[in-house]
């Protein structure tokens, strides 16, 4: 007997594609009370290695989608039972307050021809709708209507209504934005001027609705959003991550994961400090599993543009936060969508330093352990088991080619400042202290942002240490701190609470200010021993 596997009527609606390790798992798996058969069966589906996604071709949409409503399984009570955020559920009891529209028209709020077109189509079914927008007029009319009646009813419940509506017949048929679109044109008007008036409401489901068609619109057109009003939008789903108490946090998120399925989106997204904003919410201890897949999903779209990849782990040091994500987690597509992130940021650039630099970010960050353990796991999921032993040969490659200026250059820019080998190697810093210089000091410039803003003992123990080295071995090395200012942030800490933060200031103070090296050693010693292992032990 064949396994099948039951996918909702909602999912059909939101995605109208299937996850590819899903399909991998079954012979067969039904929707709307169609037995449709995988890859393994026959080639009905459509494969996007792109996006390493299987959809189904248009006539098995259609199939499944009359045979919804042959069944008389509308999305509103379908959705009751699967409904997976809030603005779903809020949605379905949207559907069932049903609008007066003839109190509408003899209160002369909308024109008989509005309100025989929205009569119709509100209580028309997905054949009924779709015969409706058969002709020219057709279409015209549906944009028509759809911007009269949200231009003209203020009411809260009736234009959650409407905009659920809208939203409704869009799922069912993308093309249809293009309708809205040919019509602001006509009417030599902007599409997006009455949505993105819509976000300004005090009414959250309204406005989160007004998100979702917007993001459809924009997604499923076939010209890209205007750039002034790409922009705002972007910023806009941006505060809504960050926003305090915000209910439709999954929503904004999902609308992000849409938009930055578009390439020219993810440029903008970029500009706009939208990835900072991502690492700062998955920085955050509070958040679920979900909103981590979620804003996971929009880095991993990121990483498919080898332009942007070349910098946004540069910039906002990606890798850290995902690598902590990745061993924390128990959820296997949180997993799954992080390590297809680390392949592609392997993969996918055209520099090989880039490449190089995020394997030794990965190695400093110790995801090479990660993957020793996700691999005693056992996944079924075949991308998951690709995708670790990519990783897996690709890191231990990177590691044998590891020098100990890599190793340290790794850490340094990672911020996770420890009391690895090479910080107390007198050799190492005999041989690479003029090497801090590089870059227009690259290096010490980070040594001193994290002086400035660390917490941590321990990184402040470090850098202050590896300031004084600095100092020791290259001999200029004063006047360069100086320079920097880290001078006298060293100083500061010579007050620290922590007993070790206090002792390393001291010997780096100590570095900037005498000449006589010897002089200063045997001085160390003799400190080392008036204090006592205690510190030694809390520095090892």
């Amino acid at each position: 007997m064949q396994r099948k596997k039951n996918i909702t009527t909602d999912y059909v609606f939101e995605e109208l594609s299937v996850q590819m390790h899903m399909l991998r798992t079954v012979s067969t798996y039904s929707l709307a009370g169609n037995c449709i058969p995988t890859p393994k069966e026959s080639g009905v589906h459509i494969y996007d290695s792109g996006t390493r996604r299987f959809s189904l071709p248009a006539n098995m949409k259609n199939k499944i989608v009359n045979n919804v409503e042959t069944n008389k399984t509308s999305i509103a009570a379908k959705g009751a039972q699967v409904a997976t955020s809030l603005l779903q559920q809020r949605a379905n009891d949207v559907r069932n307050n049903r609008v007066n529209w003839q109190s509408y028209l003899q209160g002369q709020m909308i024109s008989k021809e509005d309100f025989e077109f929205i009569s119709l189509f509100d209580n028309g079914n997905v054949d009924q709708r779709a015969a409706m927008l058969h002709d020219q007029a057709g279409k015209t009319q549906f944009a028509k209507t759809f911007f009269n009646v949200m231009s003209h009813i203020a009411k809260d419940q009736t234009l959650q209504y409407i905009l659920t509506m809208l939203d409704d017949s869009l799922q069912e048929d993308k093309s249809r934005v293009e309708l809205l679109k040919q019509y602001s044109k006509k009417n030599k008007e902007s599409v997006w001027t009455p949505f993105l008036h819509l976000l300004d409401r005090n009414d959250r489901f309204i406005v989160n609705q007004t998100s979702r068609i917007i993001a459809k619109i924009a997604c499923w057109g076939k010209d890209v959003m205007d750039p002034a009003d790409l922009k705002f939008y972007l910023n806009w789903l941006k505060e809504q991550l960050v926003l305090k108490g915000n209910e439709y946090l999954q929503t904004a998120a999902r609308c992000l994961q849409m938009m930055l399925r578009v390439d020219e989106y993810r440029h903008m997204f970029v500009q706009v400090e939208g990835v900072a904003t991502i690492v700062l919410v998955l920085d955050s201890s509070k958040m679920g599993f979900q909103i981590q897949y979620q804003l996971s999903f929009c880095l991993w779209c990121l990483t498919f543009n080898s332009t942007l990849l070349e910098r946004i782990n540069k910039q906002y040091n990606i890798i850290p936060i995902l690598s902590d994500l990745l061993s924390d987690t128990v959820k296997e597509k949180v997993s799954r969508i992080i390590l297809a992130t680390f392949r592609n940021m392997l993969e996918k650039p055209e520099e090989r330093e880039t490449v190089q630099e995020n394997a030794l970010a990965m190695v400093q960050c110790k995801v090479l352990k990660q993957l020793e353990l996700l691999e005693a796991r056992k996944f079924d999921d075949p991308d998951i088991v690709e995708d670790l032993a990519y990783l897996t040969e690709k890191l231990q490659e990177s590691v044998q080619d590891l020098s100990s200026f890599d190793e340290y250059h790794t850490e340094i820019k990672s911020g996770r400042l420890e009391w690895s080998p090479v910080h107390k190697s007198d050799r190492f810093w005999r041989e690479n202290a003029i090497r801090l210089n590089e870059k227009n000091y690259e290096l010490l410039k980070i040594l001193v942002r994290l002086l400035e803003g660390s917490r941590d003992p321990l990184i402040l123990s470090v850098a202050a240490h590896d300031i004084g080295e600095y100092v020791r071995y290259y001999p200029r090395g004063k006047n360069v701190i100086e320079q920097l200012g880290a001078k006298q942030l060293v100083m500061t800490y010579l007050t620290h609470e922590d007993p070790n933060v206090r002792y390393e200031a001291l010997i780096a103070v100590q570095k900037l200010m005498v000449h006589n090296w010897e002089y200063l050693g045997k001085q160390i010693s003799q400190a080392n021993q008036e204090e006592g292992p205690g510190v030694v032990q809390a520095k090892a």
